[in-house]
């Protein structure tokens, strides 16, 4: 059983082997104004040029599960999906259509890719392999839970991440279950999970308990386990500190945030905490021009300097608009928000340059980015490319 909680749109769910839960009701009375109101959108100073190269319909897109699966991007081509199993290639220039199928199956987690090969992850748990060249599906493992990130690949494992709190390596060439990492799952929780790293020989992946380990991918050992944050407050509601949003690994350092609790940076080989901060996040964190960016889940957006110094500047004119994880373009950061919009905000001191309107149904998963072009994926299946130019 499901409940909705509040903005920014959380979905929190019992775990297993709980006995029901509740509809949180009474948040605000008739007289009060509720203060997590979006914000309306004021006018901008324009300060580049947002083009459109070409867009395309991808089935139903997020669906109402409401699902992240997001694009990849390998080589000159654009891997995508849709909740109702359709899936494409496409030239990342124009967007022509290099193959297309239809697993007739529900999707919730993708895409993953590797070399040759695709990796999706589907509402009733089974995980994935495609032939990244047709298509074609190589092998399909079923687990129990449902797959709500993209799993990942190396030639040797892939990993899956379910929404039950297990973890699980599966053999690259036959799909076979290798090991299984089983977390505590907290009582409530935000409807998804944080997409697994998979780099070298090592597995990082966050959990609802607002914890981050790493595993030895080929055995599923513990390296090492940090604890994001600690859970805080009388009621179940108050103590969620999910890690669901994207971590961001940048050469020996892993980024995390967690809902209601910090934005940590780790060293990934020795697994200990570099610095710290404050912030409750859903979305998930990125880096560049030597800042690690992160949306708030009250639409402030931070940069961070990645040297631990603190805040470089912070953007809080989109608050409460359920900013999707921000996304370097160019010297500029790009974020969505919850009715469809990307706004094009400086990298140098947050003010927002640019915005343009791509899904009116909104957009929740990660962008993409190369050079000065994002890659967007609505909603309700709209996929775009759009290039920023400095205006002149």
């Amino acid at each position: 059983m499901h409940m909705l909680v509040t903005r920014p749109l959380l979905v929190v769910a019992c775990a297993l082997f709980v006995a029901g839960c509740s509809t949180v009701s009474g948040w605000f009375s008739d007289d009060d104004e509720d203060p997590t109101q979006p914000a309306e959108l004021t006018e901008i100073v324009e300060k580049v040029k947002i083009k459109r190269l070409w867009s395309v319909g991808i089935g139903d897109g997020q669906g109402a599960g409401l699902y992240r699966i997001r694009p990849v991007i390998q080589g000159y081509t654009l891997y995508i999906a849709s909740s109702d199993g359709k899936v494409r290639a496409l030239q990342t220039d124009n967007g022509k259509t290099l193959w297309k199928t239809d697993l007739d199956r529900d999707l919730s987690g993708g895409v993953g890719v590797y070399n040759d090969a695709l990796f999706l992850g589907s509402s009733e748990g089974s995980v994935l392999k495609l032939d990244a060249s047709s298509g074609e599906i190589l092998w399909s493992t079923q687990l129990k839970g449902e797959i709500l990130a993209a799993p990942q690949g190396n030639g040797q494992v892939v990993v899956a991440q379910s929404y039950d709190g297990k973890l699980q390596g599966l053999d690259y060439e036959t799909g076979e279950i290798l090991w299984t990492h089983d977390s505590n799952v907290p009582v409530l929780t935000i409807r998804g999970t944080s997409t697994p790293i998979l780099s070298d020989n090592t597995v990082y992946a966050g959990f609802a308990s607002g914890r981050v380990l790493a595993f030895d991918a080929r055995t599923g050992a513990v390296r090492w386990e940090i604890r994001v944050t600690i859970p805080q407050g009388r009621s179940e509601i108050e103590r969620i500190v999910d890690i669901d949003g994207s971590m961001e690994l940048a050469g020996n350092e892993l980024y995390a945030a967690s809902y209601q609790g910090r934005l940590v940076a780790i060293d990934a080989a020795a697994g200990r905490k570099l610095w710290q901060q404050d912030v409750s996040s859903f979305s998930g964190v990125s880096q560049g021009f030597g800042n690690v960016y992160v949306a708030d889940a009250d639409g402030t957006l931070y940069a961070y300097m990645r040297t631990g110094a603190g805040l470089r500047w912070s953007q809080g004119e989109l608050a409460y608009r359920e900013l999707s994880r921000p996304t370097p373009v160019s010297s500029y950061v790009a974020v969505a928000d919850f009715e469809g919009y990307v706004h094009i905000v400086s990298q140098v001191d947050g003010e927002i340059v640019g915005r343009v309107k791509v899904d009116g149904d909104g957009v929740r998963a990660d962008m993409l980015s190369e050079g000065n072009v994002f890659y967007v994926y609505g909603n309700s299946g709209k996929l775009g490319a759009y290039e920023v130019t400095v205006k002149e």
